[in-house]
């Protein structure tokens, strides 16, 4: 059998570019994208592509090369994401809730050769372009400007704009060869909480895999209507700004998610599916009277980014959505493990279900194993549901590697796996659940609490709309919980009533010894809490040992300590 012959007709190098060119044979006349009044169906959106990835070709853009965009989730972007690799380029779409600053450095650091510009963000791209130029000496890159398809306003940047490059662009263009699976296809910056971003290369095998994966685990239909909820930039749009596009489905675009956004285009698009951070399940369920829509079919997303809270899925479920809970991580092309639905589970109460489906779940295809190991010794922990270890993945999905840095390469990928940094437990059903990130537990008196249960039984509260907890220094037990709660506006919550409400839920030692409430907390772009900046102003909290016996007395070294620690967290909350 070694005799017999590998070739062109029987081996094709994988990548999510060959959904495109099906999807322009096969469902030419469906429609691709909707974006307020713009439409456009499969073929057509093929021949954009091509031509634009025609005009990059013109611009000597070559093989490798690095191509960024800062906009939101309007067509060019998805377009881009097949475009730029068409043209043997390297995708890299940046995070547009980052600084000028953090802008210049992802610029610096991929090396970029066109930066694509949303009109929107023309100011902080300027910013960044300055600093890039000034403070690291980086020459200009190319510069091209996206108008609004739907309303163009002008604004220019140079001489190059989105639009006049697709128009003069070649639509017979041929496709770039791909000749090694393996090549990069795009560039992810990790939005991470504790540290600078770190530079995160895709491969077009990488990618093709973890599409195909989360559609099969999604059981994602032809034809779907996708509601872009979920930013583009985070992870690809966690693979589906190529995945629709396999299932001949319908892109709906939107600038804003907002509640008026979401409930509007899901009624007039009848919307199928969409993803989400949890907190846009929050921006659904305080939407106001006016902005909300009654949902006729149900809509199915697919939840990530943090940990949503049992009771946070209880309610949105209520509506008329039908949550599939994800974990993943940039580095593992977005969603690693899903938690598939058993029909079972229907038989359950409602507070049971929501809590089997806020478990992290089942890898997805595409990983050939996913463990949780002890720390000591690396070995696996037991299938109980209660020994925590660090949730372990290896497969096809994770990355090829962070992009100039091997020190962060050996730190994650040890033994033949990639290491996620987060606590998990394995229940005896095999589907695992976080538990904290690793730098995130808190060990108070020698016991180890997680921060994500105590924020989970904090948002059983009904008043209460979001909740983090970090760790707090205190001078008998080291550490001791401390919640930062956003509570409903028409409420009149105090500490003490999120202490008794903790202590009926939870045990002694994981009862918060101080609440803070706050009107926002600090997040990265992708919605995770900045829990660093948190712990920051946690420990300007000052716990006497006589508190112990009455955790809501706790004091500030400044008098001004409770405006100061509001005013610190507006402030990080704008980072």
């Amino acid at each position: 059998m070694d005799n017999l012959p590998k070739c062109g007709a029987n081996y094709v190098p994988l990548t999510p570019l060959t959904f495109l060119t099906r999807a322009s044979n096969s469902y030419a006349n469906r429609t691709s994208i909707i974006y307020a009044n713009v439409r456009f169906n499969w073929r057509e959106t093929h021949e954009r592509c091509c031509r634009l990835a025609s005009s990059l070709r013109s611009l000597n853009i070559v093989k490798n090369d690095v191509v960024s965009v800062l906009a939101p989730n309007v067509p060019a972007m998805l377009e881009m994401h097949f475009a730029v690799p068409m043209a043997g380029a390297v995708l890299n779409a940046i995070n547009t809730r980052l600084d000028a600053r953090n802008v210049a450095l992802i610029l610096k650091h991929s090396e970029v050769k066109i930066f694509f510009i949303d009109y929107e963000y023309i100011d902080k791209a300027k910013k960044a372009i300055e600093i890039l130029m000034s403070d690291f000496q980086m020459p200009m890159p190319l510069v091209v400007v996206i108008d609004d398809l739907d309303s163009p306003t002008g604004i220019r940047l140079g001489e190059l704009e989105y639009e006049q490059l697709v128009f003069q662009g070649n639509p017979k263009y041929v496709l770039e060869n791909i000749d090694d699976e393996w090549d990069p296809i795009t560039l992810s910056y990790t939005s991470g909480t504790t540290s600078e971003p770190k530079g995160v290369v895709y491969s077009h095998r990488g990618a093709f895999l973890s599409t195909l994966s989360l559609i099969l685990g999604w059981e994602m239909g032809t034809e779907p209507v996708y509601l872009w909820s979920l930013p583009m930039f985070h992870c690809n749009g966690w693979t589906f700004t190529w995945g629709i596009a396999a299932r001949g489905g319908t892109n709906v675009c939107i600038r804003n998610t907002t509640a008026q956004e979401i409930y509007s285009n899901i009624a007039l698009h009848k919307v199928t599916h969409m993803c989400a951070a949890p907190i846009v399940l929050n921006i659904i369920l305080e939407a106001k009277p006016h902005e909300q829509c009654q949902i006729m079919t149900p809509v199915q997303v697919l939840v990530g980014g943090a940990p949503p809270p049992a009771p946070l899925l209880e309610k949105i479920e209520r509506v008329g959505f039908h949550v599939v809970h994800a974990y993943g991580l940039t580095e593992a092309t977005g969603p690693a493990l899903v938690c598939e639905f058993q029909a079972k589970w229907n038989k359950l109460p409602w507070e049971e279900q929501a809590r089997l489906k806020a478990r992290q779940g089942l890898g997805i295809l595409t990983l050939a194993d996913v463990d949780v190991k002890n720390f000591k010794n690396m070995e696996s922990v037991p299938r109980d549901g209660k020994t925590t270890g660090e949730i372990c993945l290896r497969g096809s999905s994770i990355m090829k590697g962070y992009l100039k840095n091997e020190k962060a390469n050996s730190q994650v990928f040890k033994n033949g796996w990639f290491f996620t940094g987060d606590m998990g437990v394995i229940h005896p059903d095999g589907y695992l659940e976080i538990k904290d990130r690793c730098k995130d537990v808190i060990i108070s008196g020698g016991e180890n609490i997680s921060s994500v249960e105590v924020e989970s039984a904090i948002m059983k509260h009904p008043y209460v709309v979001e909740a983090s907890v970090v760790a707090m220094p205190h001078p008998r037990w080291g550490e001791s919980p401390c919640a930062f709660v956003i509570s409903r506006k028409d409420s009149n919550l105090k500490e003490s009533d999120i202490i008794a409400h903790c202590r009926k839920n939870l045990p002694g030692f994981m009862v918060p010894k101080k609440v803070q409430f706050v009107e926002e907390l600090p997040k990265t772009g992708t919605g995770k809490v900045q829990k660093n900046h948190l712990r920051a102003v946690a420990k300007t909290f000052v716990v006497s040992d006589q508190t112990s016996k009455k955790p809501n007395q706790v004091k500030r070294e400044n008098p001004r300590a409770y405006d100061q620690s509001q005013e610190q967290i507006l402030a990080l909350s704008r980072l």
